[in-house]
C-alpha cells in the first residue's frame, strides 16, 4: 500500500510500523502512527485487516515522498 509522507526522513525502509484506520462515507483510508503518512481513499472491498506492516520502498517524486509497505494480508489486487 502506498502512503504520502510531506517531509523526508520521518521513515526509513525497513522498519516496522502501525496505521490507523479512517472511515469516509465511501472508503477507508490509513495513516502511519503517529501521524507519519497517509494512504489515498481505499473502497471498502480493500480494507485492511492487519493494522502492522514493514516498510518496503521510499521513492521521491515531483508531488512528495512515497512510502510503500507491506501488510501481511490475503492477496488481493490493489486499484492502481
Amino acid at each position: 500500500m502506498e502512503f504520502k509522507m510531506e517531509r523526508q526522513g520521518l521513515l526509513e525502509v525497513g522498519q516496522n510500523v502501525t496505521v490507523t484506520e479512517g472511515l469516509l462515507p465511501s472508503n477507508y483510508y490509513y495513516t502511519i502512527d503517529p501521524s507519519l503518512a497517509m494512504s489515498g481513499n481505499i473502497p471498502f472491498r480493500y480494507r485492511l485487516k492487519s493494522r502492522a506492516g514493514r516498510v518496503i520502498d521510499i521513492q521521491e517524486k515531483s508531488r512528495g515522498f512515497y512510502v510503500t509497505a507491506e501488510f501481511d494480508e490475503p492477496d488481493v489486487d490493489m486499484p492502481g
